[in-house]
């Protein structure tokens, strides 16, 4: 169908030509050709009524007014005596738009462009809306890199008035880059600076599932700006790339990038100096910045050196500072620096908001501000407030934004937005087995309970054999300068007679209390008191070690725990760490007039590494280590020993079985460990993101290698009839760590973080027990 120009008779006057030029009067006006529009639309849209005297200008003005509201082909004007006669031929409407041939855009999305670009069925069809919709989507094919990517329009009458309009796709190939040329450079060559580039030119048959040489104009001028980086920051100060040609290949499957450049001279830098209001020592200035005179000129560590000073202007106070680098060129080949510094004025916080938080109390947040209200506002204090809402572990993401206060230069608002994670882990459990009967129980733990920010430990568990509870309350803030305080009492009751659950079983009950102190912003000292009174039950297949030890020391003890530790966190996360620091160094002693005398040494440290802007990469490190003894020479209690293997330890082996084995007496028992009073464990991990999941923050997986071992430093004895068949090697051997490696998997659940492990010891031996699939709910690693 062609589309038709505005045909228009103003006048068809039976009077003489003469007449033509006069104004009439109009006494009525007719409108012929309507089919589908209504008059009133018409009559709505004309601007001329009965009545009107008009001359010929007015009524060619008034049929271009009506020929523009698009619904017809067209409009002409024709004079009966006084009745002015409106002739109209109308535009046809869509009945059926077919869509064919569209692969990488999907229809849904192709119809509803389309609609709003004027194309639909039941629209009024307007081919010069057609015709530009086809050079769009042209245009959108295009910027795929689909060059030779032809959209055909046509349409077809259905019946009078009504049309079908047929879009054929034939979207193309996408053009690859085959050939990207530097043309200009001298000091270095052409496949150095290729390597910068995002885009590669043919990469082989292989290699392409790996590179991109599929063009983008987004990722040429990436590519542009990564060239430039790189000469700027090794001394080419005045570099610039000229001039930029892509051009496609007659087929227009192929391109060809040529980038001529101009390296200019290496430059050194010269003099550094300041100009504007420094506010600070200029000594101390200097210190910030990571350029000096006879180095050679880069941009990278200029910029980084301006953003230190505004990092440190902030903390003065001024939020909005501003500095401005300025490099001055010397025909000797040097450039001078220059640093401009206009630091503004002194802003002051006038309130902190807090959104998101919809469990956790404000006060909560609050407390852990060390910028506060209707102070300066430090950048410093502002992003170590955050940092400190981050390793709560109450969140899984913090933002922080400051904006000016209208009409008020010298204020600021800050806003955190908070995104609460759970902070907790709640199970319950029932079974049977034939010798415990029917076991139920239930936990609870709560790291902000009720929104407080106080943390809850609540178990029982309950059998035909044992019972179980224990209860554990910190106020981390029991005083308003960040004094912890916290308790926790407990009592297990256990009858394994003629059962097969333990060699052993022991009933205790004790209560404690504990008060944290905190000495810097990453560090705290930790004092805490228990008391415990402990019996130990043996059963026929009790290890003669433990029968010995009771024989010796008697089967029950009561003693008084005093506990002393300093830990550092510097990690960036409470929950999942991606990146930062953490040390704990712990002392646990029996105090003088306990039944049992001994310490015990713990140090645990973590260090991870962010490999990417996103910490969505890391390398973690962590260790464990531990040592203990008793006083005297007396044997150490086997009951205090430490164990290995298992999640949060040597993965891949059964939990707590790794160490020197007992020996069974003589009428029959089971080979099993009693751990060691020396404990080395390390693991080194890769932690990465899992494609198609949108909240990294809730899921964690890593690579990771873990090694450890218990160790006794000297055997226990065993009984007299025993000692020939004890094998019991003491000491350190570090020939005797046990090694893993496979994969795991921590995902933040409702209930707690879920944790998952498959792992293949690297070298077991025979005795050990290890177990390919293990997980546990309420705790990462």
């Amino acid at each position: 169908m062609k589309i038709k120009t505005l045909g228009m008779a103003a006048f068809l006057l039976a009077a003489a030509g003469s007449a033509q030029a006069q104004p009439f009067d109009v006494s009525d006006i007719r409108v012929e050709g309507l089919k589908r529009v209504s008059a009133a639309s018409v009559f709505n849209a004309f601007p001329v009524s009965a009545s009107d005297t008009v001359s010929e200008r007015e009524l060619a003005d008034a049929a271009r007014e009506l020929f523009a509201t698009g619904l017809f082909d067209d409009v002409s004007l024709a004079r009966e005596g006084d009745v002015l006669v409106v002739k109209v031929v109308e535009r046809p409407t869509i009945a059926r738009l077919d869509i064919s041939g569209n692969d990488q855009i999907k229809e849904e999305d192709l119809r509803k462009g389309l609609s709003e670009a004027g194309l639909s069925e039941g629209q009024v069809l307007e081919l010069s809306t057609l015709e530009e919709i086809q050079r769009e989507l042209e245009s959108v094919y295009q910027a795929q890199g689909r060059y030779s990517a032809r959209i055909d329009a046509n349409v077809e009458e259905v019946d009078t008035g009504r049309v079908k309009v047929n879009i054929d796709i034939n979207e193309g190939d996408v053009a690859k880059i085959h050939q990207i040329n530097i043309v200009g450079n001298s000091a270095f060559d052409d496949d150095t600076l290729r390597d910068l580039f995002e885009l590669e030119d043919r990469p082989g048959w292989f290699f392409g599932w790996f590179s991109s040489d599929e063009y983008s104009r987004e990722a040429l001028s990436g590519d542009i700006e990564r060239l430039r980086s790189y000469y700027l920051d090794r001394g080419y100060a005045n570099f610039e790339v000229t001039s930029t040609q892509v051009s496609i290949g007659p087929e227009k499957t192929n391109i060809y990038i040529t980038l001529n450049v101009d390296e200019g001279q290496q430059y050194q830098v010269g003099d550094i100096r300041f100009d504007g209001d420094l506010t600070i020592a200029e000594s101390e200035a200097r210190k910030l910045l990571q350029v000096e005179r006879g180095q050679r000129f880069s941009r990278s560590k200029l910029n980084d050196s301006s953003e230190a000073l505004r990092q440190r202007l902030g903390a003065e106070g001024f939020a909005f500072a501003e500095v401005n680098s300025r490099p001055e060129m010397n025909a000797d080949g040097t450039v001078d620096l220059v640093l401009n510094v206009e630091p503004g004025r002194r802003t002051y916080v006038r309130r902190i908001e807090f959104r998101g938080n919809t469990t956790t109390q404000d006060e909560v947040l609050r407390r852990e501000m060390t910028q506060m209200e209707g102070a300066p506002a430090s950048t410093d204090s502002i992003t170590q407030s955050r940092q400190r809402l981050n390793r709560l572990g109450f969140f899984s993401q913090v933002e922080v934004d400051t904006r000016r206060v209208p009409g008020e230069p010298d204020k600021l608002d800050v806003t955190y937005d908070v995104e609460e994670q759970p902070s907790g882990s709640i199970s319950a459990s029932i079974g049977f087995s034939q010798s415990a009967g029917v076991i139920y129980g239930a936990s609870l733990s709560q790291k902000n309970f009720l929104g407080t920010g106080n943390r809850v430990n609540l178990g029982a568990q309950r059998s035909d054999t044992f019972t179980s509870v224990n209860f554990g309350f910190t106020d981390p803030y029991w005083t308003i300068n960040g004094v912890s305080r916290g308790y926790n009492v407990f009592y297990r009751e256990t009858d394994y007679e003629d059962s097969d659950i333990s060699t052993y079983s022991t009933d205790s009950f004790g209560a404690g209390i504990n008060f944290g102190y905190p000495i810097s912003e990453l560090s705290r000292l930790n004092f805490g008191a228990s008391a415990e009174d402990l019996k130990v039950k043996t059963y026929y297949d009790t290890a003669s070690e433990i029968e010995r030890y009771v024989d010796d020391e008697g089967d029950s003890a009561s003693t008084v725990k005093l506990t002393a530790s300093w830990t550092r966190n510097n990690l960036n996360r409470g929950t999942m760490p991606t990146d930062g620091s953490y040390q704990r160094i712990a002392l646990e002693t029996a105090a003088p007039g306990s039944d049992v005398g001994y310490y015990k040494l713990r140090a645990k440290v973590k260090q991870l590494f962010a490999l990417d802007e996103d910490d969505l990469w890391s390398l973690k490190f962590s260790g464990n280590l531990g040592y203990a003894d008793a006083f005297g020479g007396d044997p150490f209690p086997f009951y205090e020993n430490f164990y290995a293997g298992g999640l949060g330890s040597v993965r891949g082996f059964t939990s707590n079985t790794l160490g020197q084995r007992t020996t069974p007496k003589r009428k029959g028992g089971r080979d099993r460990t009693l751990g060691g009073n020396a404990r080395i464990e390390g693991s080194a991990a890769v932690l990465f993101p899992l494609p198609f999941i949108e909240d990294q923050d809730s899921m964690q997986t890593s690579l990771f290698v873990d090694g450890g071992n218990t160790f006794l430093t000297s055997c226990y004895d065993v009984l007299d009839g025993d000692k020939a068949r004890q094998n019991c090697s003491s000491g350190i051997d570090m020939g005797d760590l046990r090694y893993s490696a496979g994969m795991g998997l921590s995902w933040l659940t409702p209930v707690g973080p879920l944790t998952f492990s498959v792992a293949k010891p690297i070298n077991d031996k025979s005795e050990d027990d290890t177990e390919f699939f293990q997980f546990s709910l309420g705790q990462s690693f």
